[in-house]
């Protein structure tokens, strides 16, 4: 994993820590008793076959949401789109029942852009590296964030 930053506000006050474990922002989430966690997953150098083939996107979608104990609700929405080349790739949500998983995957630069909010706790940096090993990532960066 390349790097990793937690950010979370409290009051007016921008806090940052960095390397904190799965573990320490599990145990943040409940202490802080925050309605959700938020990870952002930043994947660059994808195997481009693997972004661009709907029914292994599919396969992660559901492979991530058992990975986090996650219960999804409905079949998972994935479509390909884009105004120009730039941004074309696949797009995908994944409802879950205690909120949302979504991406999208930018075939020119062969690189994802994927979220996950939930309500119920999960190890960001175990999600995070199994997207990366998923799709075949040269490097990936995440972000995790408390909504409180």
């Amino acid at each position: 994993m390349a790097s990793k930053v937690m950010t979370n506000n409290v009051a007016a006050n921008n806090v940052m820590a960095e390397m904190m474990s799965d573990a320490e922002i599990v145990a943040e989430f409940k202490q802080r008793g925050s309605w959700g966690l938020y990870t952002s997953v930043d994947l660059k150098g994808c195997d481009p076959a693997s972004i661009r083939d709907p029914e292994k996107i599919r396969r992660f979608i559901i492979e991530l949401c058992d990975l986090i104990d996650m219960h999804r609700f409905g079949e998972p929405q994935i479509i390909h789109f884009g105004p120009n080349e730039r941004v074309a790739g696949f797009s995908m949500t994944q409802l879950i029942e205690t909120s949302l998983v979504s991406g999208h995957f930018a075939n020119e630069t062969n690189a994802a852009y994927l979220d996950i909010f939930s309500c119920k706790e999960y190890e960001p940096s175990r999600a995070a590296e199994f997207c990366r090993n998923f799709f075949g990532a040269q490097s990936a960066t995440y972000q995790v964030l408390f909504r409180d």
